[in-house]
């Protein structure tokens, strides 16, 4: 495995959950983190903020830049990137991983709130790409990263929360359009999804509870998949829609009740998986075997 050391990543959405967890995996490398979040002040049901993001990743060996931006406007995104250039001399990762949820039904979600997962997820996924593109394509082995699902035209992915689906998969459309057109400079384009529900805040407020957080897996298994994303060659790997799990299953790492938040207990999927994404490793690691005999 190679390594991040002095590589900048730029992280949405960083100041807690899988954001905050890439970010902590890069650091351990010695990488520059720049932290792009809203949050500054302690919320009641959010722990964390971009402040208390940056010790944990200084304190895990890295550099971290926490700026306070909100995504839907672009001048804000511009600030930060500019700070993070004038502070890193570039940047090499972009990871957009900032994203807003709502699963109510067409007839009940208000337009605020439909307006929000498009800002948030489509448009906030675009415009962190486009203006990070020039400083991308000068950096050595360059990656975007959207924490996105794979592209599934079936009607149960919208017929419940048709507002949400689109936006996430507004998201997964920027990596099908931007790994083409991004492939001549060499600019890597994927997309990462975990295969069960993670431990996160969006699990336990909206999914859930205590009960659901039970079930899941900790936010370490999409943090050491993106890792392993980070460190093939850009120009080789590309247009992809990863889960967390095949990935790691592809390096050989098949033992993953490590990431279980509860050893032994049943796992919920995730949102946007057909029957292929659900292979687990017991399967992939059987298949090997029966073809060696």
């Amino acid at each position: 495995m190679s390594s991040l050391e002095n590589k900048t990543l730029f992280i949405t959405g960083a100041s807690r959950g899988i954001g905050k967890y890439i970010g902590l995996k890069a650091a351990k490398d010695g990488a520059n983190i720049v932290i792009v979040a809203k949050t500054t002040e302690p919320h009641p049901d959010l722990p964390g903020t971009i402040y208390t993001a940056a010790e944990e990743m200084e304190e895990a060996g890295g550099k971290a830049l926490p700026i306070a931006t909100d995504i839907r406007f672009e001048e804000q995104v511009q600030s930060a990137i500019d700070e993070a250039v004038d502070q890193f001399g570039g940047i090499d990762i972009l990871v957009n991983n900032a994203s807003a949820i709502n699963l109510s039904q067409t007839p009940n979600i208000p337009m605020k709130r439909f307006d929000l997962l498009f800002s948030v997820n489509a448009r906030g996924t675009f415009v962190c790409s486009k203006l990070c593109y020039p400083y991308l394509k000068k950096a050595e082995d360059p990656h975007i990263l959207m924490m996105s699902p794979p592209l599934t035209m079936k009607a149960r992915w919208f017929e419940n929360h048709l507002a949400y689906t689109m936006s996430k998969y507004g998201m997964s459309m920027c990596v099908l359009g931007m790994a083409e057109e991004f492939k001549p400079v060499g600019i890597a384009v994927n997309a990462l999804w975990p295969k069960t529900a993670i431990a996160t805040a969006a699990v336990r407020n909206i999914l859930g509870g205590d009960r659901s957080i039970q079930h899941s897996r900790k936010p370490e298994i999409v943090a050491d998949a993106a890792y392993s994303i980070f460190n093939r060659p850009s120009r080789e790997c590309t247009g992809n829609f990863f889960i967390d799990e095949q990935v790691l299953c592809e390096q050989g790492i098949t033992e993953l009740e490590q990431y279980a938040v509860t050893p032994g207990a049943s796992l919920l999927e995730d949102f946007f998986l057909e029957d292929h994404h659900k292979s687990s490793c017991f399967n992939q690691e059987n298949k090997k075997l029966n073809k060696k005999s």
